[in-house]
């Protein structure tokens, strides 16, 4: 019997699904007020994306700072959508080379993101990211080295997660194929997952040899009884799969 690994996601959503009951993230205000507020602070920023593409930052400023007047109207403390904004016009002061106000906004930024998603996440990077571009354009190599290095980490910890994820999901396919009886192409899902596994973890560590395991039983199961021989040999914990070919006794 095979089981189906279940992951959860928890994904964070910036400026989008705000709890408008949650008082204690908002100043005194009606529910009607604040989505009102809210939805004018988002067009202002969006708005401010458009003119920061568009080459006109002069502009973008301009409306990030209504964006976030109003936002901080709205909220009684920093949140994401606050860090978002924060982030854009860092960007911009960056570009018109006013470059202690770009630090001092894209700083106040990840401070936010730190402290509500932590450091291992993919809105935290960018701003490692950002930071260490700025630092690059005021020549503190640094500076620029050590959040540049920090990107990277975090970067590579969440290819390796998505990678894991997807070996994950390569094994559940599999093994519901396997259920149908569709046996090569639990197999091709197998050998998927197998492949990520041993990148990521190597021979020896559990998952990969759980993987060894379910092919080398697939394989037995469609007779194959050489190639489950070989993969059960791959398959090093202390219990030892033991595979004997079927063998029918003539009447």
């Amino acid at each position: 019997m095979r089981y189906i690994v279940i992951t959860i996601l928890v994904i964070f959503i910036s400026g989008c699904s705000i709890d408008f009951y949650n008082n204690s993230i908002f100043n005194n205000i009606s529910i009607v007020e604040k989505r009102t507020l809210l939805k004018r602070a988002n067009t202002l920023n969006n708005q401010g994306v458009r003119a920061y593409h568009n080459g006109d930052y002069e502009k973008a400023i301009l409306l990030y700072k209504k964006s976030i007047a109003i936002k901080k109207r709205v909220f009684n403390r920093e949140n994401l959508s606050l860090a978002s904004t924060y982030n854009n016009i860092g960007l911009a002061y960056k570009r018109v080379g006013e470059f202690k106000k770009a630090l001092a906004y894209i700083d106040a930024s990840l401070k936010i993101r730190e402290d509500i998603l932590g450091q291992n996440d993919s809105q935290t990077a960018e701003s490692y990211n950002n930071l260490g571009t700025l630092y690059a354009k005021m020549g503190d190599s640094q500076n620029a080295l050590e959040y540049t290095e920090k990107t990277v980490k975090i970067k590579e910890a969440i290819i390796k997660k998505e990678l894991q994820e997807t070996a994950v999901s390569y094994n559940n396919l599999a093994v519901l194929h396997e259920e149908l009886g569709e046996y090569q192409k639990a197999l091709d899902n197998y050998m998927k997952s197998l492949k990520i596994n041993e990148k990521i973890f190597g021979d020896n560590h559990p998952i990969t040899q759980n993987s060894y395991k379910n092919i080398a039983l697939l394989y037995y199961t469609m007779g194959d009884y050489p190639h489950a021989r070989e993969y059960a040999k791959l398959a090093k914990s202390n219990q030892e799969i033991k595979l004997e070919p079927i063998t029918i006794t003539p009447q």
